[in-house]
């Protein structure tokens, strides 16, 4: 206890040392709660997207859909599906198709869903910006982005061509989801529609299942136990794709950058330290020739990097984390993700971006800062064990 007193009143005699140390340490606590926080909260966006919008958290389709999403590898014959977590299930029906208005003409993924069965299953029914969801067949609902492509309006006639059959079916809604695959490529229509267009007697090419929030995974994985023979689920990670790998290459560019980290608040608390004890080294003597073991001394100034990179830490835990409320309540990134949906419309990006908000992050930070001070403690620990104080106290 009188050894941590006296570190104690040693940082706070050298104020100047003891701000600058705890500066660097709040600065790295910020940064890597702040970086954790983004690369989760991306993630989360991500994930919301697919499965909320873009795909479903599990789907439900033929070994040979999987490999190749053509209508003739479709569902004859519509699974039942059990299993205490589905909430709820919908059969859909996707296929390639030529939209055709008065004016333009564009290439798209047609989706044929049971206009209720979505409701209960999706957030596009409730994203309609201008008109109504679907009610019966006869009908189309287009993301507003590409509505705008093809120069098509409410009321107005769209036709539909597959390589079996087209449809005249009316505009009946634009949805703006905030999501570039929906509002640019989104295309909507009755499930009966989609069947005549397919041309193929199939019922489905999938079925949208929807289970709580982290649980698609194991949810895809019991369901493949009891599936029938050439039917396989996914889960919404499964479903990302090219995506997901992007996402996962980015969590490794972590790596460095926490190396970084941990190697800036290194050098801070070295530096710092190693300069203190340079300059208290006459001081250092004349208290190791009154019997203070060098050993002693070593914890002294070990305790003093601690206490200042304590008070650094939890600063930057205060800061670190009113940021990551904010950032996770307020839409701060919301322009970013915006311009990147208008750059990336096909990357199923979501217009707002949040930041995660977990405690966990807390303890990164700490081993970040802990770890740093450790390695940094070396050099002005070597410098005070091969002190000779006969040297100083002579003022040599």
């Amino acid at each position: 206890m009188s050894l941590l007193k006296l570190a104690w009143r040693n940082v706070l005699r050298q104020k100047r040392r003891t701000a600058l140390l705890s500066l660097v340490v709040v600065y790295v606590t910020v940064a890597v709660l702040f970086l954790y926080g983004l690369l989760d909260g991306y993630g989360e966006s991500l994930v919301e997207a697919y499965a909320q919008y873009v795909q479903a958290p599990v789907v439900v389709a033929k070994a040979g859909w999987w490999q190749d999403p053509d209508p003739e590898h479709g569902l004859e014959v519509l699974p039942t599906l059990a299993h205490p977590l589905i909430q709820a299930q919908s059969p859909r029906l996707s296929l390639y198709a030529l939209l055709r208005s008065p004016y333009r003409v564009q290439g798209g993924v047609v989706q044929g869903v049971d206009p209720e069965g979505e409701r209960a299953l999706s957030r596009v029914p409730f994203k309609v910006k201008e008109g109504r969801w679907l009610s019966r067949s006869g009908e189309v609902v287009l993301g507003y982005r590409l509505a705008q492509r093809l120069d098509v309006r409410l009321g107005e006639r769209l036709v539909v061509e597959t390589g079996q059959g087209a449809l005249g079916l009316e505009v009946v809604g634009l949805v703006q989801a905030g999501v570039g695959n929906v509002d640019f490529a989104g295309v909507y229509v009755h499930l009966e529609d989609a069947r005549r267009l397919s041309g193929r007697g199939i019922l489905a090419t999938h079925v949208a299942v929807k289970v709580p929030r982290g649980q698609e995974a194991s949810v895809a994985q019991e369901l493949n136990q009891n599936l029938p023979l050439g039917l396989r689920a996914k889960g919404v990670w499964d479903l990302m794709g090219p995506i997901r790998a992007d996402y996962e290459g980015s969590r490794l560019v972590y790596l460095p950058l926490m190396g970084l980290f941990m190697l800036l608040a290194a050098v801070a608390v070295v530096s710092t330290v190693y300069v203190s004890v340079r300059e208290r080294l006459r001081e250092f003597a004349v208290v190791e020739s009154l019997g203070f073991a060098p050993a002693r001394l070593a914890a002294q100034v070990a305790l003093e990097a601690a206490l200042a990179s304590g008070v650094g830490l939890v600063a930057g835990l205060v800061l670190g984390y009113g940021l990551l409320w904010y950032t996770s309540t307020h839409d701060v990134f919301g322009p970013l993700m915006r311009l990147s949906v208008e750059l990336l419309p096909e990357a199923g990006l979501s217009e707002h971006l949040y930041t995660a908000f977990r405690p966990v992050y807390g303890l990164y930070a700490s081993l970040v800062v802990a770890l740093s001070a450790l390695l940094a403690l070396l050099f002005p620990g070597r410098l005070l064990l091969g002190l000779e104080p006969s040297h100083y106290v002579k003022g040599e």
